[in-house]
């Protein structure tokens, strides 16, 4: 009987893990480490790091809550799509899922209340948190089909990491940190377009409002495109600020803007098709790994 608890015990674990899809939380809190950095200038080496651990933790729970309650709203869809998933394969229980989602949360939330208290922070860090963990939920419950307004939840859930990290070390976030954010926005948010055109079959039958189904490709793909141009223009607008290390970011930077400068030129074919939007979809991705890079090395 013990052996079978035990078992059942691990079990449970594991799939609690699974569903919070610890890598993808753990990859999205390089933003929140970006913001850090970068605004470090000042900051003593102790506050600093307890600023670094409290914050990544704060989002890694936060966006725990995202993915747990995105797999909630997702069981009858999954069942189909994605049958080995906890829910679906019923290694984790709609009730325990729950209990996980509003656990994550209120971790989340609550370490960040800790920290503003704690460390006399401005108290936006909460505000930020409260707004993150909220935008998860409203993604989930309905941005996913709304198309437009889904896309622009995710980019914003993504990017706002960069402020989050900065708001630890003072309330005054600095111009280029909004740069990066709205850098991060705008590719983020044309990438999501560009997948809507890649799938528009599969999300006319889900009943997703993107807007390639709302406006037609070709259409869709000029949104694309403007929201490409402006992820450029503010990936270059930093250099003309007071961060840390202009050379190097300025060197590292090149890299994101000759890769965000192909997917544009893809994105200007007439006539494109799926395989096509796949491959701009795959590049922006790219450029996105490249840009955050350049962040980092604008922090050293």
């Amino acid at each position: 009987m013990s052996t079978k608890n035990n078992s059942a015990k691990r079990g449970l674990i594991s799939a609690s893990f699974n569903i919070m899809r610890p890598v993808n939380c753990i990859m999205g809190s390089l933003t929140v480490i970006i913001g850090l950095l970068n605004t470090r200038t000042g900051i003593p080496l102790n506050i600093l790091l307890i600023n670094l651990i409290l914050g990544i933790v704060t989002y890694y729970f936060l966006a725990s809550s995202g993915m747990i309650i995105n797999d909630i709203y997702d069981i009858e869809i999954d069942k189909i799509n994605r049958p080995n998933r906890p829910l679906p394969s019923g290694s984790l229980s709609l009730t325990q899922a729950k209990i996980l989602f509003l656990l994550t949360f209120g971790i989340g939330v609550m370490i960040s209340i800790l920290h503003w208290l704690f460390f006399a922070l401005s108290g936006l860090n909460v505000i930020l948190a409260v707004f993150f963990g909220f935008i998860g939920w409203l993604y989930a419950a309905w941005g996913k089909k709304s198309g437009f307004y889904g896309n622009l939840m995710v980019s914003v859930s993504f990017s706002i990491g960069l402020i989050y990290g900065a708001v630890l070390n003072s309330s005054i976030i600095p111009a280029y940190i909004y740069y990066f954010f709205f850098t991060s926005f705008f590719l983020l948010l044309s990438r999501e377009i560009v997948k809507g055109c890649e799938d528009i079959e599969g999300d006319k039958e889900e009943g997703v409002k993107t807007l390639a189904i709302k406006l037609g490709i070709k259409k869709a793909t000029v949104f694309s495109i403007v929201f490409e141009i402006m992820a450029i223009i503010f990936f270059i607008l930093p250099i003309f600020t007071d961060i840390i290390n202009p050379l190097l970011f300025l060197i590292s930077m090149i890299f994101g803007l000759v890769v965000v400068a192909t997917a544009l030129v893809l994105s200007l074919r007439k006539n494109l098709e799926r395989k096509d939007f796949k491959k701009i979809s795959l590049i922006l991705k790219v450029g996105a790994l490249f840009g955050l890079v350049a962040f980092i090395f604008a922090s050293i």
